[in-house]
């Protein structure tokens, strides 16, 4: 008979047990938060149901597009004397950079999801120096029907990486930063210029 009590009390126990988990598992399952529409302006890349999905072009009209994009990297006065004499033993990181944006704009649809494929005319990276580090701008083109901002962004950070990559070793204080679009024309929502 105590057997059978210590029996009925272990299965009362653990019946417990099981319900204090379930409820724990009720209650950390919250419905999952739609995005809110943008000042009137639903995104088009979630749908409905508030899945991510890619934004069908199909039907756009192909139109002339262009991005210009800008950021900064700030360094050491060290670091700006050895790219100045030409002395950074990996190379020119001014012209590596360089190259290095424009194939980060061709290569942005594999590194952003929802980007897509476009037919790029023109991408140009510049790195103009200034006191403290350098201005890098990005200006890329297409014909398509959907905008190249993306492309531009992708191409002044990676630009920006790419000459930290190259002078980390005598300056890991480098400070990559102020990037956006400054310049974004083409397509049904027209132009837009940072003032």
């Amino acid at each position: 008979m105590a057997k059978k009590g210590r029996l009925v009390v272990r299965q009362a126990h653990h019946e417990r047990k099981r319900r204090v988990v379930v409820r724990q598992a009720q209650h950390e399952r919250k419905p999952t938060a739609r995005p809110e529409p943008v000042e009137g302006r639903a995104l088009s890349h979630v749908d409905a149901r508030g899945r991510v999905k890619m934004v069908d072009v199909g039907d756009k009209p192909v139109t002339s597009r262009e991005a210009i994009a800008r950021g900064s990297i700030t360094m050491s006065r060290e670091a700006l004397r050895l790219i100045r004499r030409g002395a950074v033993k990996k190379g020119d990181p001014l012209q590596t950079a360089r190259l290095a944006g424009i194939l980060a704009a061709k290569q942005t649809p594999a590194l952003i999801p929802l980007c897509h494929t476009l037919p790029l005319s023109s991408v140009n990276v510049e790195l103009t120096a200034r006191a403290r580090g350098y201005d890098i701008e990005a200006r890329v083109r297409t014909a398509s029907q959907t905008g190249v901002e993306m492309e531009a962004l992708t191409a002044v950070a990676v630009a920006a990486l790419t000459v930290y990559d190259m002078l980390k070793a005598v300056d890991k204080t480098m400070v990559i930063g102020d990037i956006r679009v400054m310049l974004k024309s083409g397509g049904r929502s027209g132009t837009y210029r940072r003032i």
